[in-house]
Formats: structure tokens, C-alpha cells, sequence
């Protein structure tokens, strides 16, 4: 059972996710976080010293969220495709939704911190893509590919269609292409 202090901590990541998603990581103040949460600054501050502590986890909860459970779904066994067709459509369904992105926010934080924590990143994102291409390869249900180049594919798609639909509008269709792109690179027929 979480105790209070983790629930805390849950609920200013909840809280501030939406002040980083609308204003990008340079204009969230720990401020803003106190009125999103209604924690007194000394509260939050015994959580958080300050919002890029705070962003580096919620980074870290966004990045076992998008896990998409690919790890228990393969250990029970589940079909690759559907496990494919399960993290695109929430793919799908967070492209459509840009106001809903950290892309900018992380593009922002980027520029504050050493490399080597987004780097740890994105290698989380390419070890679990590689995972489960390579579990569909074995189990047959995938073609045979170049796992680095589909999963470039798959991630720099998802993260550069996140950040341009923050600036320009990008049409459904573009964005269901892309999607039904990957499918037929990935499944076999």
C-alpha cells in the first residue's frame, strides 16, 4: 500500500502534467505547481526541489506509462499483432491530441540537463520497441526487418508528429498513414 507521501508525490506528477503539456518546461514555475496542487511551497518543496527534479519524474512515469505493458503482455504469452495494434491505436489516439504532448516540454528541458537522462530515454523507448519486434519475428506473426530502422521509424514518427501538431495542424489522415505504414512494414499477411 502507497504510503501518504507517495500518494503526494502521484498527485503533484498528476497535477503538473497538464502545466507542462499547456506551457512547455521554461514557463512552469514550482509557483504554478502550488496552485495546481494546493500544497503549500514547503509541501511541495519536500517532494520536489524544484520543477526540473519534478520533470525528470514525471519523465520517468510517462516512460514506464508508455511501456505500453509490451514486457507482460509477451511474459503472458499474448499475440505480438495484438500487442502491436494495442500500442498504435493509443499512438494514434495521442498524436490527435497535441495539447496533450510534453513534446515541446521536453524539447525545452532538454536544453537545461546532460544529454545522458533523455538519452536513457529514448534507449528505454528502442529496448522495448526491439523487444517486441523481435518477439513477433519469433513467433512469426512479424517480417523479417530491420528492427533499428522500424523502430526509428516507429519513435521519431510518434515524437516528431507530437511535436509539429503543437505548430501546424496535421490532418488524421496523415497521422492513420503513418500508422497503417508501420502495420504493413511490421505484420505479415
Amino acid at each position: 500500500m502507497a504510503t501518504k507521501a507517495e500518494k503526494t508525490r502521484e498527485y503533484i506528477l498528476q497535477a503538473s502534467y497538464p502545466l507542462f503539456a499547456k506551457n512547455g518546461f521554461k514557463q512552469v514555475t514550482m509557483k504554478d505547481v502550488c496552485e495546481a496542487t494546493n500544497l503549500s511551497r514547503g509541501g511541495l518543496y519536500s517532494h520536489f526541489p524544484g520543477t526540473a527534479e519534478l520533470f525528470q519524474e514525471l519523465l520517468k512515469t510517462v516512460s514506464v506509462k508508455d511501456a505500453m505493458d509490451f514486457d507482460r503482455e509477451m511474459e503472458k504469452g499474448s499475440s505480438a499483432a495484438v500487442i502491436l495494434e494495442n500500442a498504435l491505436t493509443q499512438m494514434e489516439e495521442e498524436m490527435k491530441r497535441p495539447q496533450d504532448s510534453l513534446s515541446v516540454a521536453i524539447y525545452e528541458y532538454a536544453e537545461t540537463v546532460d544529454g545522458s537522462v533523455l538519452m536513457q530515454y529514448n534507449s528505454d523507448a528502442v529496448r522495448r520497441w526491439s523487444e517486441l519486434i523481435r518477439y513477433g519475428m519469433k513467433r512469426g506473426e512479424f517480417r523479417e526487418v530491420d528492427i533499428d530502422e522500424i523502430v526509428n521509424m516507429i519513435l521519431f514518427s510518434y515524437q516528431g508528429i507530437r511535436m509539429w501538431s503543437r505548430i501546424i495542424q496535421v490532418k488524421p489522415e496523415t497521422v492513420r498513414a503513418i500508422m497503417s505504414h508501420i502495420r504493413k512494414e511490421l505484420i505479415k499477411r
